[in-house]
């Protein structure tokens, strides 16, 4: 479906508007990006089903570039069009005359994984404008193991949400600090830091205890997370002060808890193809002691 905007001028929000539901109106459609042959036997098509999801980075960095061209099937009046930026943040920007600047981060995910794999680390500072939005897309194989990629469902939200449910999420002062990049605008582009980080407390409980009494005199709202350079100055004394790790698993996408996001992947996961929901697909398939060619042999 084509979707046709009539004004001859458009605000960074209506173009973001526009542009997420022309991607919610592609979810069921086929994407010309991969085909992943029908298993010519049942043993083949077992094997498949165990090693199928070694594909998605491939496959997700290939609708990523696809989504990009479908934005750009719409009628945008001059004003500019989609272009991708590898590397870079966000990957999708509106490159033309307006301002701010339009853009769109995707992220793909394969559910029978379950877990949304990707990441979202950018800060909150960053969108200060709420020019920038997320599109989670969902996506399987048409048969489950192979076939080409189907868009299930597409999830597009504000990265300023995103960033926020993050950051409230994972901010628990002083057993975890959330740290914004430092300024590092003076640098080429591809030396600029742009993504938070997450530190853990490694002390023991008594340590734990001074630290909490420090954190008493920021005051009543000392643990409420903020992107400014002064907060961030305090979390830095305790940085110094106290032992802490750096937290590889920050900001997985599946912990974050939005809740738009969270209603989106539990109706991903409950909906039914070839008999089966999506939850029940990804647990058939991972579940050694299940005789997985009997799952799928009406599927080949």
């Amino acid at each position: 479906m084509k979707l046709i905007y009539q004004r001859s001028s458009m605000t960074y929000k209506e173009i973001l508007e526009l542009a997420g539901k022309h991607l919610e109106s592609l979810v069921g459609s086929q994407m010309d990006v991969v085909d992943i042959t029908k298993p010519p036997t049942l043993e083949y098509a077992e094997h498949l089903a165990k090693t199928v999801s070694k594909l998605s980075p491939l496959v997700g960095n290939m609708i990523e570039f696809k989504v990009c061209e479908e934005l750009n099937t719409l009628d945008w009046k001059g004003l500019g069009e989609w272009k991708r930026q590898d590397p870079g943040f966000p990957d999708t920007i509106f490159d033309g005359k307006i301002e701010p600047q339009p853009g769109i981060e995707i992220k793909t995910w394969f559910p029978l994984a379950t877990e949304i794999t990707a990441r979202f680390k950018d800060s909150i500072n960053h969108f200060d404008q709420d020019q920038t939005h997320v599109a989670l897309v969902a996506w399987l194989p048409e048969y489950i193991i192979y076939g080409k990629p189907v868009l299930i469902d597409v999830w597009v939200g504000s990265a300023k949400s995103l960033a926020s449910a993050r950051d409230s999420h994972y901010h628990r002062p002083p057993d975890y600090l959330v740290f914004e990049p430092e300024d590092t605008s003076s640098r080429t582009s591809n030396l600029q830091q742009t993504n938070t980080n997450g530190y853990k407390f490694q002390g023991d409980s008594s340590l734990l205890k001074k630290a909490e009494k420090d954190i008493l005199s920021w005051g009543a709202n000392g643990k409420v997370y903020e992107p400014t350079v002064e907060y961030q100055t305090k979390l830095k004394g305790l940085l110094g002060k106290y032992p802490y790790r750096l937290d590889t698993n920050f900001a997985k996408m599946d912990r974050i808890q939005h809740e738009s996001m969270e209603e989106f992947k539990s109706k991903v996961l409950e909906s039914k193809l070839h008999g089966h929901r999506i939850k029940e697909w990804a647990k058939l398939i991972s579940d050694s002691k299940t005789n997985t060619i009997d799952l799928i042999k009406d599927l080949i």
